[in-house]
């Protein structure tokens, strides 16, 4: 009885991480709204939007967007995340880089150390719509044996005066047949994660309270930020 129970809590469990990865901070209008990009991967195999509202207008938080990417000016999520998760040393910054603020299509924004997953500029609207793409996110194990295709969406609209909805969203298709579960039982939940920590990170950051860890995660960048 009780392995029951327990099996029973686990899947209670990961549905509500898996719903959770799914539509984080998301109203069920935003859920169902389009998103810049979305005619990029027309028949999606795995969607994710995930949503917040900032204290800072549009304008004011773009900078921080633009500038994101590996040895770029970080994804602002957890410190731990780089190190435990990924391995990587990927400090994030704490403030807007000027050096960072050109982005335009067909630029590459690094994920990673040369020859691992990167993404390429689909979109930019500045300052309401940045669609990133890729078909290099696939894990070193599984490629030539695996595919994606995805873009990653970031909308920002007023919200009152001064004020932004920070919307993020992810649609992906792939193969083959076997990827479906990897997807699914993996990278939606882990998105959870993810996105939060992210969205989070950058609300601080766009309202000038960024968090003593933020600060702590700063300090351990090179004294100067270079452009890939």
């Amino acid at each position: 009885m009780k392995g029951w129970i327990a099996a029973g809590g686990a899947v209670a469990g990961f549905a509500a991480l898996h719903r959770a990865g799914r539509r984080w901070g998301a109203t069920d209008e935003e859920l169902a709204s389009p998103m810049p990009g979305d005619e990029l991967v027309t028949a999606p195999k795995t969607r994710t939007v995930h949503a917040i509202t900032i204290d800072a207008p549009p304008a004011a938080v773009w900078p921080w967007l633009v500038q994101m990417g590996y040895h770029r000016a970080g994804w602002y999520t957890y410190p731990w995340v780089d190190r435990y998760v990924w391995h990587i040393e990927n400090p994030s910054a704490d403030s807007v880089i000027d050096e960072l603020q050109g982005l335009a299509v067909g630029d590459v924004v690094p994920d990673g150390e040369p020859g691992t997953a990167f993404y390429v500029v689909a979109e930019i609207d500045p300052p309401h719509a940045l669609v990133l793409r890729s078909t290099s996110h696939v894990p070193e194990p599984l490629r030539g044996r695996m595919w994606i295709d995805w873009t990653w969406a970031f909308s920002l609209s007023p919200d009152g005066a001064d004020r932004t909805r920070l919307r993020v969203a992810v649609r992906a298709t792939y193969g083959p047949w076997w990827a479906r579960p990897l997807m699914d039982g993996l990278v939606v939940p882990s998105d959870f994660v993810m996105a939060r920590s992210m969205l989070r990170g950058i609300r601080r950051r766009a309202e000038d309270r960024p968090s003593r860890t933020d600060r702590a995660d700063a300090a351990r960048r090179p004294p100067a930020a270079i452009p890939r």
